[in-house]
């Protein structure tokens, strides 16, 4: 069976996945469905290889298996025992191949199987001409199996797709979080997931002997569920640095989404955020989805889907008790990524049972937290998922730049210096510690130096000439960093799975006089019902340069909701709406309009730009990347308006977009105004001098990642 490849990269969250939404609707439906089945058995194989031989090793793939175990327990209903997870040396080929059969092919009719995998892939010959080589697996070595020359008994694609078509039941789902096709120089970033064999490299006997016995049998007419880390031959399946752990891109982007994404009792699955994730770190990885060539994927049918065993989302799970109950060793997953590495101490999350946690200390994924407002009828349990109430985040946040292994000691001696001067900037190594940016020369001759994304994309407008110093680079490069900064924080205030403010925001585009649905994001715990996108407005979600473009904006509360919306273009340069009064109803003759809040009256639905003028939003050219964050406040953005006024804009560039003068100071007053809206400092004894602490019931902050083509 071949990879079946979606649409062709575009740039919007959506494209960032290679697929549309409809189809990841379509995929979304079966997987789910798999995995949230009541009343059978569900049987789980995760493998995780983080340590080889030959070579380097890999850091992320023990995390992939640990992430993949809570989410099958505390939010699919898999009991541990049916779990069987194989790591480092003990995930040899044979005993995958053993536990195919003797534990997951103990499944019924109806029954629930999920495969992981997290490890190295690459290609291999699987016979004696060159056009046999396929993609392989590569398992842990066996000490039992003696090694002929380069014979490796490595695990072809093929054959896991026909081990998982030999179980007993259509309910298959599997994630093969690696990549096969191995670059001819190392690409800049994180740790890829896929590794070179030797040409004279062949597989052994006994793999080809499996491969035909399974070909050779009645194989399950029902293919499953895979979804593979890439869709494309040239993408690298990655995997991303955090304090404490590392862990494979998609399996953390995949889990953390279904941990916190639950409307009430259903849940119309969507993973359009996966893919912004990847694309907001600077990466080109995109999933795909392996499927039958020959029965290509039925018309679109939604169905809302019924969790029987969790019915509510949420940023984690508790995993142990101590000090008499008044402690809880809890497992932070649901958090978004970028919001995990700036979680400060004192944030809190709500049980259902009334009680609540107060984060005392985090060690990667796991976290310490006090127990607050027991109740003697209704104690904190192990299992128990918990909600965020209270996001505390640092005031004194910093850009932190990687500086590439690949540059030499003296070069890097050069750029720590010449970064150590800027404010809110500090150096790490890359690779080794998390990263927002990576510093290092590009692969050409006469080499140049620029700043990457973490994900190994080149920042437009960062590289210096050939031959020009690295202090020099940098003091180029420091104008830049207060942009990258702003735009740091200000996603760190997303939370569309957490907030509790009832809030829907449309992109659309204005085609012959009807608006076409770009993309859709909207809070859903606060929510009665599920409610479905309208999918016949789905089509291609990228903003054809040229064309009308506005924000449908829904205010589902009791109460007046007020609106900033900031972005970035290319990476690199500030934007923001902005939100202008015409002269007439200026205050003041013969000065500069002011600006004015924009606000959402109860009940009631918005377009942005509103009026007839500002409807016809042109998106002109050239192509770009572009994003915007939309954030909602139940309190008016005074802090953040009041510096904007103080600006000198001219009268004449009065457009609903355009360059954000001072991001940095802008962005740090934006989290002011979401602070003072919130309120809560004196219940949870925080300075206002030390941190900014919001209140998930006062906010919403969305964010829309597209392109511009």
């Amino acid at each position: 069976m071949k990879r079946r490849f979606f649409l062709q990269r575009i740039g919007s969250i959506l494209a960032v996945l290679g697929i549309t939404e409809a189809q990841w609707l379509t995929f979304s439906d079966r997987y789910s469905q798999a995995l949230a089945q009541s009343g059978q058995r569900k049987l789980a194989l995760l493998i995780g290889i983080n340590k080889y031989q030959k070579g380097l090793c890999l850091t992320g793939c023990l995390t992939d298996v640990e992430l993949q175990k809570e989410l099958l327990i505390h939010r699919f209903g898999f009991q541990s025992s049916d779990i069987l997870t194989l790591t480092d040396e003990d995930a040899t080929s044979k005993s995958i191949e053993t536990a195919f059969t003797e534990h997951l092919a103990r499944v019924k009719a109806d029954d629930v199987a999920v495969f992981h995998f997290s490890g190295y892939g690459t290609r291999i010959k699987s016979g004696n001409f060159i056009d046999t080589t396929q993609n392989a697996l590569v398992p842990a070595y066996d000490p039992l199996i003696p090694q002929k020359n380069e014979i490796v008994n490595y695990i072809l694609a093929e054959t896991v797709e026909l081990l998982l078509r030999s179980l007993p039941t259509n309910r298959v789902a599997a994630v093969l979080d690696t990549s096969f096709h191995a670059p001819s120089i190392p690409p800049i970033g994180w740790r890829i997931r896929v590794r070179p064999e030797s040409t004279q490299a062949q597989l052994a006997t006994e793999e080809l002997e499996l491969l035909r016995q399974l070909k050779n049998q009645n194989s399950n007419p029902s293919y499953p569920v895979v979804l593979s880390a890439t869709s494309e031959t040239q993408q690298l399946a990655r995997e991303v640095v955090f304090s404490g752990f590392s862990a494979g891109l998609f399996t953390y982007a995949l889990t953390q989404y279904l941990w916190e994404t639950t409307p009430a009792t259903t849940i119309n699955f969507t993973l359009s955020h996966v893919g912004s994730y990847m694309h907001k770190l600077g990466s080109n990885q995109q999933p795909g989805l392996l499927n039958d060539p020959k029965n290509p994927l039925k018309p679109l049918t939604v169905e809302n889907l019924v969790l029987p065993d969790s019915e509510v989302g949420g940023e984690g799970v508790i995993k142990a008790l101590e000090d008499d109950g008044k402690t809880a060793q809890i497992f932070l997953t649901g958090l978004p990524p970028q919001v995990l590495e700036n979680y400060g101490a004192n944030s809190r999350f709500n049980l259902l049972t009334g009680e609540q946690l107060i984060l005392r200390s985090r060690n990667g994924l796991t976290a310490k937290a006090q127990i607050s407002k027991i109740l003697p009828q209704t104690p904190p349990l192990v299992g128990q998922v918990f909600q965020e109430a209270v996001r505390v985040l640092p005031r004194n946040v910093n850009l932190i730049v990687g500086l590439d292994t690949r540059l030499e000691r003296i070069e890097r001696v050069d750029a720590t210096s010449a970064f150590a001067g800027t404010d809110h900037v500090s150096t790490v190594v890359a690779g080794e510690q998390p990263a927002d940016c990576v510093f290092t020369k590009l692969s050409e001759t006469p080499s140049r130096y620029g700043l990457f994304t973490p994900g190994g994309k080149l920042i437009a407008n960062t590289s210096g000439e050939s031959g020009e110093a690295v202090k020099l680079v940098v003091q180029r490069l420091i104008p830049k960093l207060p942009t990258l900064l702003a735009t740091k924080l200000w996603r760190l205030t997303e939370n569309e799975g957490s907030s509790r403010l009832p809030v829907k925001a449309t992109l659309e585009i204005i085609h012959n006089l009807s608006p076409r649905v770009v993309m859709q994001r909207q809070t859903t715990r606060s929510l009665t019902s599920a409610q479905s996108l309208p999918l016949t407005a789905l089509s291609n979600p990228i903003v054809p340069i040229g064309s009308r473009m506005q924000y449908r904006l829904q205010n589902q509360s009791d109460r007046p909701i007020y609106l900033m919306v900031l972005g970035l273009k290319n990476n690199i340069n500030a934007i923001a709406f902005y939100p202008w009064q015409s002269p007439e109803e200026s205050t003041y003759l013969n000065s500069k309009p002011l600006f004015q809040q924009v606000v959402i009256p109860p009940g009631e639905t918005m377009l942005l730009p509103k009026g007839v003028t500002d409807s016809e939003w042109m998106i002109p050219a050239p192509a770009y990347e572009c994003e915007h964050q939309m954030m909602f406040s139940t309190a008016p953005f005074r802090e953040t308006l009041g510096y904007l006024e103080k600006a000198k804009y001219p009268i004449t560039d009065q457009r609903p977009f355009g360059a954000l003068l001072k991001p940095l100071e802008i962005a740090q007053l934006l989290l002011q105004d979401l602070h003072n809206a919130s309120a809560v400092t004196s219940e949870t004894n925080i300075t206002s001098t030390d941190s900014y602490v919001l209140d998930v019931k006062n906010w919403a902050s969305f964010n829309f990642d597209f392109q511009v083509a």
